[in-house]
């Protein structure tokens, strides 16, 4: 018991492979991992609203089941409520709309992630369908930031980023449609990275999410978590709309191996919409790239070659027409129309205009991801790695981003008339959309190229509040992030997460 004691006090100083080393060695069982967990969730969720459905009586009662051979054997874990569905158990989505529903059956990334010897604890907060990259949803309240909460720990899967960040458990369940891994973790000094398309399972329901825009994925506090569960995650699935090569190597191992010197890095502070980049965005790309000049690497100033506003607007395009099928599908789920006090009003006017969006214009706007995604291919055969700001500004206040009146009453009264196709040809709601791009324009990219990409944590801000650094590597190439991102770790710039919040 005195062991245990000890344990109890530093339980969020360890990553999951520490925890999975501590069960081997037989120092705790994983029924005391769980029961700290929960220990700490119960202290902390009260201030940071990250957990919104607790799952704590079937893990107590799974652990039993655990494959002791598993890898991550009794490592607590929190699920997100979107996609990733528990047979039996909610899936909200971050609406009122599927308050009562409860998923049919698990989803391929919960059958593997059960493989892995992790135990779910619970789901995380999102903001309404995953739509926003802060985590406020009306249905739940907002998430807030483990380093100041007053802030916003971004989103979509802020729920996750700030359990992690905050010590709840060592890895949270995310998925990545526009940043939505990426933001978080460089708001919560986390490690983030979203795989190639087609690496990690979406399925079974669907076979492409978001167009393919969307994967699925991890926050961790260290880089070989997310190696590890990387490993053991990818792999085709059936039904699947998209694959890569089968990777036998297993990215853990890429952890030691060191980088070429030879390696080439373009790096940008411009925002692709040609707005605003706050000073301390920038200034964490251009210390990162002084470092890794000084350690002899090749690193050029270069934008990425593509139209930033063309493939906002195609980003948008597929937005709107995914937020009318989503939906569509509801209906059937609950059996009777969706009705506009069913959802957050700029839900509705989103689906409005996916409803007057026309087919033309959908698959003209999927033919940008793959002008994109060529002209990227082409600039990976001369640089490795392509590095930006995570976010263009630092996190924003709670309520910070909330729609003005004026917004508000507008988006109300439209969706009240159902004024879809006038809304669109106004431009309005990509206003206000672009608005909010604003502050996350370049994270999109890679979602929709099919890149792998990181956020990666090494500049604290004035106010004390973390600020990521992105690297995108061609299609395929996680392993290149990975050494990357395991040196960087290793390195003086990297922000320690233990070290800063306790």
């Amino acid at each position: 018991m005195k062991r245990w004691d000890r344990m109890i006090q530093d339980y969020e100083s360890y990553d999951g492979i520490g925890l999975s080393e501590l069960v081997a060695k037989k120092e705790v069982t994983p029924n005391e991992l769980v029961s700290s967990a929960i220990a700490r969730i119960e202290e902390l969720n009260p201030k940071l609203n990250a957990v919104i459905h607790k799952m704590y009586e079937d893990a107590q009662m799974s652990v039993g089941k655990i494959n002791h051979n598993a890898p991550f054997v009794g490592v607590p874990f929190l699920l997100k409520d979107i996609s990733q569905a528990v047979q039996g158990e909610k899936l909200t989505q971050g609406s009122k709309l599927f308050q009562t529903y409860r998923a049919s059956q698990d989803s391929e990334y919960v059958v593997r992630m059960r493989k892995t010897g992790v135990v779910f604890l619970g789901q995380t907060n999102v903001p309404e369908f995953a739509l926003m990259g802060i985590t406020e949803p009306k249905f739940y309240g907002p998430t807030r930031n483990p380093w100041n909460t007053d802030y916003t720990p971004g989103g979509s899967s802020g729920g996750s980023a700030a359990a992690v960040a905050s010590g709840m458990v060592p890895i949270a369940g995310a998925n990545d449609g526009g940043g939505s891994i990426r933001i978080p973790a460089a708001y919560c000094g986390l490690f983030g990275l979203k795989p190639t398309r087609g690496r990690t399972p979406v399925g079974p329901q669907y076979g492409r999410a978001w167009q393919g825009a969307s994967v699925e994925h991890v926050l961790t506090k260290t880089v070989r978590d997310s190696a590890y569960m990387l490993d053991l995650l990818k792999g085709p699935e059936k039904g699947g709309a998209f694959s890569v090569p089968n990777d036998r190597s297993s990215y853990l191992s890429q952890l030691d191996k060191p980088l070429s010197k030879e390696v080439k890095i373009a790096f940008s502070v411009k925002s692709p919409l040609g707005t605003e980049v706050h000073p301390e965005c920038r200034q964490a790309v251009v210390k990162t790239a002084k470092f890794l000049e000084e350690l002899g690497f090749i690193v050029e100033e270069k934008e990425a070659p593509v139209d930033g506003i063309k493939l906002a607007n195609s980003y948008f395009t597929m937005y709107f027409g995914e937020v009318a099928a989503t939906l569509a599908n509801a209906e059937e789920i609950i059996g009777r129309k969706v009705k506009i006090e069913d959802v957050e009003p700029t839900t509705w006017v989103l689906g409005m205009i996916g409803k007057v969006t026309n087919a033309a214009e959908f698959v003209l706007s999927m033919q940008e991801w793959d002008i994109a995604a060529y002209k990227m291919e082409m600039f990976h055969e001369t640089y490795d790695f392509y590095m930006t700001p995570t976010t263009a500004f630092p996190p924003a206040k709670i309520g910070e981003l909330d729609q003005s009146k004026m917004e508000s009453f507008f988006i109300q009264l439209a969706g009240k008339l159902h004024l879809g196709k006038p809304l669109k040809k106004m431009g309005i709601v990509e206003q206000i959309a672009k608005k909010s791009l604003m502050r996350t324009p370049f994270t999109q990219l890679a979602n929709l190229t099919g890149q792998p990409a990181m956020s990666v944590p090494l500049h604290l801000t004035a106010d004390g509040l973390p600020c990521g650094v992105q690297f995108m590597a061609a299609r395929g190439r996680e392993d290149l992030l990975f050494q990357l991102a395991a040196m960087l770790e290793k390195s003086p710039i990297w922000i320690d997460l233990h070290r800063f919040m306790n």
